[in-house]
């Protein structure tokens, strides 16, 4: 039995501005600039152009883990994208990711000058080039990868799945939540059952994965994504919290959660990053 509310699609779709909401500048039905801008460049050899997102910090928690192991060629500018605003949809964003997606990173240290967009893809760029948080052994090498390419594919369905219709959509509907909500949960028992047996995702070493990882799923279990621990009983994912809280306590984790960051406490929040020095303002 079909309810008098029910949506019916219509043959061909339209996209309606008006039903989108707050978030009628995030997202269009095609690609491409909106507006001519350049974008800033600062002093260092790595230009960030990100939002302190989950997504976001994973390239700004990971820059901070480099500089953390002494490495100075990591070394970097970190310049916001408000995405509410349509800044990614700016000429000089576009031509440094195609796809209007933080965060997009831009390595002036080579010639040609080299961007990397999609988070994922800065996580192993920047593994590669300085040879740092991978690991060596192929086989635990391959294990990171896994864990990585899982979080590629896992997250969707907890971000834009379950914290979309969760926390953001205009209306609540029940099918679409417990349909992302059942998924969530599946999600964290997969990482619970895994970091059972392992200090890290990719065993006893902390790596890209980790970092892959934990600004969502950390987040999550931490009580910091959508107000949805209760919801979610996290409690129950002893083993990913406990996880969780240990890389929370790392310096440079704590660091880069602030980095492009304009909302919460205002001690956490820094638009920009220009230097080491920025931390103590």
């Amino acid at each position: 039995m079909s309810s008098e509310n029910e949506y019916v699609p219509p043959k061909i779709w339209k996209w309606d501005t008006e039903g989108s909401g707050n978030w009628s500048k995030t997202n269009r039905p095609y690609a491409g600039a909106t507006h001519e801008k350049e974008l800033p460049r600062g002093k260092h050899p790595l230009q960030l152009h990100s939002l302190a997102t989950p997504n976001g910090q994973k390239a700004t928690i990971m820059l901070e883990e480099l500089l953390e192991l002494g490495i100075k060629e990591a070394e970097y500018d970190a310049y916001s994208i408000d995405i509410m605003e349509g800044q990614q949809f700016s000429s000089g964003f576009v031509d440094l990711n195609p796809n209007s997606k933080i965060p997009a990173l831009l390595d002036t240290s080579v010639t040609p000058e080299q961007r990397v967009f999609e988070s994922g893809s800065i996580l192993q760029y920047l593994a590669e080039k300085f040879d740092q948080l991978i690991p060596k052994d192929f086989a635990a090498k391959t294990e990171c990868r896994n864990w990585l390419f899982w979080q590629m594919g896992s997250a969707p369905y907890l971000g834009g799945g379950f914290g979309h219709f969760y926390a953001y959509a205009p209306t609540k509907m029940q099918y679409p939540i417990d349909r992302f909500a059942m998924e969530a949960k599946r999600q964290l028992d997969v990482l619970n059952k895994h970091l059972a047996n392992n200090t890290y995702m990719a065993g006893d070493e902390y790596s890209i994965a980790d970092i892959a990882i934990w600004p969502w799923y950390g987040a999550l279990v931490l009580g910091r994504l959508y107000d949805a621990a209760e919801f979610l009983q996290v409690d129950d994912y002893t083993y990913v919290k406990r996880w969780a809280e240990m890389i929370d306590e790392r310096p440079a984790v704590q660091r880069g959660r602030m980095v492009n960051r304009a909302w919460g406490e205002e001690s956490e929040q820094m638009r920009e990053r220009h230097s080491a020095a920025d931390f103590d303002k």
